[in-house]
């Protein structure tokens, strides 16, 4: 133990660094599971979904009438912080969508702070739901994308 002592004060510099390395790497792999936790895959969605979870395209309007996954509704992210009663108490989840995931990630870490339980985002967003060739709708008209 003397000889552990007489070494980290011998080379504090190089104790110091490691010291510091440690904890980088636990505080990116803790931001790197919390920030996961909410971001759900298309298949895990489409799980969510299929249990009757509620979609909701935080989207603005123009975007979403663009194409946006079916029985989607639109509620721009900005209403829907402002007032985030307007989400269903589903107890079986609510699934944020936005065009690639980020705007929809923010916004379900925002309203999980905020006390609401089981909302997700979808990873990747309509861009990735597309990518699968999952179905979404445009103009009132069904295509698989």
């Amino acid at each position: 133990m003397q000889e552990l002592a007489e070494f980290t004060s011998q080379n504090a510099l190089l104790v110091s660094g490691l010291i510091a390395s440690a904890l980088a790497v636990i505080f990116y792999e803790l931001k790197l599971k919390t920030s996961s936790i909410g971001s759900l895959s298309t298949a895990m969605a489409v799980r969510l979904i299929n249990n009757g979870s509620v979609i909701v395209d935080v989207r603005v309007a123009d975007q979403f009438a663009g194409g946006h996954i079916v029985n989607a509704r639109n509620t721009p992210e900005a209403d829907l912080l402002k007032s985030p009663s307007i989400l269903d108490k589903n107890k079986k989840g609510t699934l944020l969508v936005c065009e690639n995931g980020t705007r929809s990630a923010s916004c379900a870490a925002r309203l999980r702070k905020d006390g609401i339980e089981n909302i997700f985002s979808l990873k990747g967003g309509v861009s990735a739901w597309q990518k699968e060739n999952l179905p979404i709708v445009s103009n009132n008209t069904a295509k698989d994308a």
